[in-house]
């Protein structure tokens, strides 16, 4: 079976970067390729050092992963700096075929940017070659330059103004929103939004953002459409905080 390529971060608690997307990839019977972009030494509290790959072993690893074997999905994680997101573009290439979900990492739950002003710049011009941006309601706002959505049509509207900046789709994640559901927005370029909702859990866990864009390119790597691969993804996330409680 094709396997889907991880580019991301590491993190030494285990809750969330490489070590939650491989978890999830293993849970869902896929087999994964790795790309780590950066290692970082993390608590569950916060973020204690964080350590940049040189870009050129960026660019050696997602090269060595397309030489080993077919890809059918790509997840990014963690990019760090603009070096970093530019290299990753120009190492993706085209690659027809190949989506691609973007979980836009700018800060750990623990606390601590894991992305700088000058890589989120550069993300924006990423995303033309991304086929699903996962970010949360905070991350959708940094990169809109907004403050963060509190009703459901400003949810609506920074995910078209996402939408604006070249990606394919946006599933605009509803976690740190309120209510008794967590809604999900999934927007795509000429169609209907579509919400996917769940009821909200009293708690989270770290590494729910990662698990979810890992989950989605699995199952794109096993050939559901995108609004499936959502719905599904979300349904694997709301069972695995169930059972962490």
């Amino acid at each position: 079976m094709s396997a889907v390529l991880v580019i991301a971060g590491s993190d030494s608690s285990g809750g969330a970067g490489l070590v939650r997307d491989l978890r999830t990839l293993t849970d869902l019977d896929t087999p994964a390729l790795c790309a780590l972009t950066a290692v970082t030494a993390q608590t569950d509290h916060a973020v204690v050092h964080s350590e940049v790959l040189p870009e050129h072993v960026v660019r050696a690893q997602i090269e060595a992963a397309f030489a080993t074997r077919a890809v059918a999905a790509v997840k990014i994680g963690m990019l760090a700096t603009a070096a970093t997101v530019r290299v990753v573009a120009e190492a993706l290439g085209p690659r027809a075929g190949v989506p691609v979900v973007l979980d836009p990492v700018l800060a750990a739950s623990s606390g601590g940017t894991l992305l700088d002003e000058d890589g989120r710049a550069a993300l924006r011009g990423l995303l033309p070659r991304v086929a699903l941006l996962t970010p949360n309601l905070p991350e959708a706002a940094a990169l809109l330059g907004e403050a963060p959505a509190v009703t459901p049509s400003a949810v609506l509207a920074q995910a078209r103004g996402l939408l604006a900046l070249g990606v394919a789709a946006v599933l605009l994640k509803g976690g740190h929103g309120s209510g008794d559901e967590a809604t999900d927005w999934l927007v795509t370029a000429g169609g209907e939004p579509r919400a996917l909702s769940a009821p909200r859990l009293a708690h989270g866990i770290r590494g729910s953002g990662c698990a979810l864009a890992s989950a989605i390119a699995a199952y794109l790597a096993h050939g559901l459409a995108l609004a499936d691969a959502c719905q599904h993804a979300k349904e694997y996330v709301t069972a695995l905080i169930l059972r962490s409680s």
